[in-house]
């Protein structure tokens, strides 16, 4: 049974994301690094969004606590984004962003190596990432 323990460290991040308007591939290769706090861990993620032969540093952190187990993803300040279970994979819940709806899951079935995939639909976005972590 995975439990968020499991995936305190450091990984290398590589996310490719195919915008459906624009008709573009860009991609992300960094690093994440999930380390424990005191009420669950933070998830803090630095590299490069590779835009055509444009390149922009970019980062992001969440809060990863874990509630029933299940593991809950909140933004760094704290509003809920989603959860998902470590053990199972598959969809993650749902998250409406203004009024672009967040569809996604994880695969873990190359564990420790693993994966988040998002559909994103609404009036601002259209597009679908994959990100691949693999434990560095």
């Amino acid at each position: 049974m995975r439990k968020l323990e499991d995936f305190i460290g450091m990984y290398d991040v590589s996310r490719t994301i195919e915008d459906t308007r624009a008709g573009a591939t860009s991609r992300f290769e960094g690093q994440a690094e999930i380390t424990l706090t005191q009420d669950g861990a933070l998830y803090s993620e630095t590299g490069a969004l590779i835009i055509s032969d444009q390149r922009f540093e970019a980062e992001r952190r969440y809060l990863w606590a874990e509630e029933h187990g299940k593991i809950l993803v909140s933004f760094e300040d704290g509003r809920a984004f989603h959860d998902f279970d470590p053990n199972l994979g598959g969809q993650a819940s749902e998250h409406l962003c203004g009024k672009d709806m967040y569809r996604g899951g994880y695969e873990f079935s190359e564990w420790p190596r693993w994966a988040l995939h998002w559909r994103v639909q609404g009036p601002r976005k259209d597009y679908v990432s994959t990100t691949w972590y693999v434990r560095c």
